[in-house]
């Protein structure tokens, strides 16, 4: 019983240590997307998108071909959304990690704690 106790609080350190890595690298992933559209925040991000995507269809619906350009734009702006929320959900991923964690250390020390009895 001692040594499936040990074996849980060591699964709880690596979840931890799992969670804290995925939440580092979901922020460093959004940072880097931030910085590839640049001029324009994130929080303007979906907007834009939208926006774009209505310009098109504008056009579309008209009977003219839109630009490539434009449809540069809105592929980039898509990509750009998809990363972020790829990014948020790791962070989340990587919460879920450290709660799970923190449970397994817990329930390993209170094995421990009762085998000692």
């Amino acid at each position: 019983m001692r040594a499936m106790a040990i074996i849980v609080v060591i699964l709880g350190i690596a979840s931890l240590v799992v969670g804290i890595l995925f939440i580092t690298q979901a922020a460093s992933a959004k940072n880097e997307v931030a910085e590839s559209i640049a001029p324009l925040p994130l929080d303007q991000l979906d907007d834009t998108y939208d926006q774009v995507k209505a310009g098109i269809k504008q056009i579309e619906e008209a009977g003219g071909t839109p630009e490539l350009a434009m449809k540069l734009q809105k592929t980039g702006l898509g990509l750009a959304r998809a990363n972020v929320g790829t990014a948020d959900a790791v962070r989340v991923n990587g919460l879920v990690d450290i709660g799970v964690g923190l449970a397994l250390v817990l329930a390993g020390l209170v094995l421990l704690r009762k085998t000692q009895d």
